[in-house]
C-alpha cells in the first residue's frame, strides 16, 4: 500500500471540531435506533406523540420498555445466534480483560498517556496484519474515517469523495463529513449491490478520493467479487483518485474474497477498521495506511480530540478480540451459511407465503431477513420466543423495510456454533407460530401457549 504522489501541498478542507459518532453500528446497539431499510416499529406509529403519552403514564417511554425488554431477553435466553459482549455486565467485562489481557500484554508495564505503549503496541498489531506501514488508533471510526478522508483532500487538491448512498458516514454520521470536515460527498448508486467499475469511470462529477465500505452493512452487508474490487480500483485509478476503504467489518471479508487481509488492504491508500463490531472489543478504531499519512493523522486525531489521555482497557480488549475472535470469524461465516439456509427452509415448511433471506449465500458472518409482516409484530414475537421459550431467534429489532415488509439482520458468533440446522427450523415454526398468533388476533391467554408446535 503506497501513498500517491499527488501534491501535499493541495487544498485542506475546512477545519471544525469532530463529532463522537454516538450513531455507530445504532441497530446492533440500540434496538430502538433506525437503520438505512426504514422507520423502526416504535417509529411507525408516531414516535414523539407515542413517548410522550407513555412517559407520563409508565415513567417510561414505549422504546424504553422496548430496550428493557430486549435486554431482560437477552440475559435470561439460553439460545442465541450471537451474544456481543457490549450486553454483558460491567463485572463480567472486567472479569474477561482481567482474565484475557495477561495472555496479550505484559500487564505489569505502566499504563497508556496519550497513545503511548500499550496503545502503540497495538497499532503495531494492526498495521502488520493489513500490511501497511503504519496505524493510529482512534477513539471512534466515525473521527477515523473522517480524519482520513481530509488529509487525503488536503493531498488531492479535492474535498470530492465518491461513495455509496447507504455508506456509513451518508446514514449514520448526521452529515458529518460536511458539516465537520467541510468535504463534499457525492453517490455512486442507491442500489442494494456495491458500486460498479463503470460508475465509477462514468461519474459525471469529478472527485478526489473513492471511498467503498466493505462490507456495506446497510445493503445487507454484501461484498463485491474479488474481480469487481479491483475492477472498481483501477476505475478510480484511471480517475488519479486515492482509495480509501471503509473496512469496520474487513476481518471477516477473507473467507468471501478467498485472500489474506493484507492482500485485500493493499488494494487502497488506507484502510479504517474497527475493534467492536467483529471483534467484541469495548471499542475503538484504527486507520492504516502510509506513515506519512498516518503520522499527518495523529496531528488530526488531536485537533478532534481524540488523543484520549488513558486507553488501555479499550486497547486491551482490541488486542484480546486480534487474539481470540479474528481466527474464528471464518467458523463464523460458514456457520452463518448453514443459518441462512435452514432459516429459508424453515419459513418455507412453516407455510410463510414470502421470505428473503439476503444475500442468499452470506458474504460474511452477519445478513439480512426480510418477511410479509408489519415490523411491530415481527419484533413483539421475536420476545414472546425469548420470554417464553429462552430461545432468542433475533435479536435485533426488526425496521420497517416497506408497507407491510419487516427486515432484521441476523449476526452468528460462537454462541450460534451450536446450533444445528434443525435447532434453526425448530425454532422458526415457533417463531411463526407466535407471528400468525398475534396477526389473527389471538388473545393474550391463548398467544401464552403459542410456543408449543407440534414436532417443533
Amino acid at each position: 500500500m503506497t501513498e500517491t504522489g499527488r501534491d501535499s501541498r493541495g487544498r485542506a478542507a475546512t477545519d471544525r471540531a469532530a463529532t463522537d459518532g454516538a450513531a455507530t453500528d445504532r441497530a446492533a446497539a440500540d434496538p430502538t435506533a433506525q437503520g438505512s431499510a426504514g422507520r423502526t416499529a416504535h417509529d411507525s406509529v408516531g414516535p414523539a406523540a407515542h413517548d410522550s403519552v407513555e412517559r407520563e403514564a409508565t415513567g417510561r417511554s414505549a422504546g424504553e420498555r422496548l430496550r428493557e425488554r430486549r435486554a431482560n431477553a437477552y440475559r435470561t435466553a439460553e439460545r442465541v445466534l450471537s451474544r456481543a459482549g457490549f450486553r454483558r455486565t460491567l463485572r463480567e467485562q472486567l472479569a474477561l480483560l482481567q482474565e484475557a489481557a495477561p495472555q496479550v500484554y505484559d500487564v505489569d508495564e505502566p499504563g497508556d498517556m496519550y497513545g503511548n505503549r500499550v496503545v502503540e503496541a497495538l497499532e503495531r498489531r494492526v498495521a502488520a496484519l493489513l500490511g501497511t506501514e503504519a496505524a493510529a488508533f482512534f477513539p471512534t471510526g466515525t473521527m477515523a474515517q473522517q480524519v482520513a478522508l481530509r488529509c487525503w483532500a488536503g493531498r488531492t487538491g479535492d474535498p470530492t469523495v465518491a461513495l455509496h448512498a447507504l455508506a456509513h458516514p451518508e446514514v449514520h454520521e448526521r452529515s458529518a463529513l460536511s458539516l465537520v470536515s467541510g468535504l463534499r460527498p457525492v453517490r455512486l448508486t442507491g442500489e442494494h449491490r456495491q458500486p460498479t467499475a463503470e460508475e465509477v469511470r462514468d461519474h459525471e462529477e469529478p472527485f478526489g478520493t473513492l471511498m467503498l465500505e466493505l462490507p456495506l452493512r446497510d445493503a445487507g452487508f454484501l461484498l463485491p467479487s474479488w474481480e469487481e474490487l479491483t475492477d472498481v480500483v483501477a476505475a478510480a485509478r484511471e480517475r488519479d483518485a486515492v482509495v480509501h476503504f471503509d473496512g469496520a467489518r474487513l476481518w471477516e471479508s477473507t473467507v468471501h474474497f478467498g485472500r489474506p487481509l493484507e492482500e485485500i488492504a493493499g488494494l487502497a491508500d488506507s484502510v479504517y477498521v474497527s475493534f467492536y463490531k467483529s471483534l467484541d472489543g469495548f471499542g475503538g478504531a484504527a486507520l492504516a495506511g502510509p506513515l506519512t499519512l498516518v503520522e499527518e493523522a495523529r496531528i488530526w486525531r488531536h485537533r478532534y480530540g481524540g488523543t484520549v489521555f488513558q486507553q488501555f482497557p479499550t486497547a486491551l480488549s482490541a488486542l484480546v478480540g486480534l487474539e481470540r475472535e479474528l481466527p474464528r470469524l471464518p467458523e463464523y461465516v460458514a456457520h452463518a451459511r448453514v443459518v441462512a439456509t435452514a432459516l429459508r427452509e424453515g419459513f418455507a415448511a412453516a407455510g410463510v407465503p414470502w421470505v428473503r433471506v439476503h444475500p442468499e449465500v452470506p458474504h460474511t458472518h452477519e445478513f439480512q431477513v426480510w418477511l410479509p409482516y408489519d415490523p411491530e409484530v415481527l419484533t413483539e414475537a421475536a420476545l414472546r420466543q425469548a420470554e417464553e421459550t429462552g430461545t432468542l431467534l433475533f435479536g435485533v429489532n426488526w425496521m420497517r423495510g416497506g408497507p407491510g415488509l419487516g427486515v432484521t439482520e441476523v449476526t452468528v458468533r460462537a454462541d450460534g456454533l451450536a446450533w444445528t440446522a434443525a435447532d434453526v427450523r425448530a425454532a422458526v415454526a415457533r417463531f411463526v407460530a407466535g407471528v400468525t398468533a398475534l396477526t389473527d388476533g389471538t388473545t393474550t391467554d391463548e398467544v401464552s401457549g403459542w410456543s408449543a408446535v407440534p414436532g417443533a
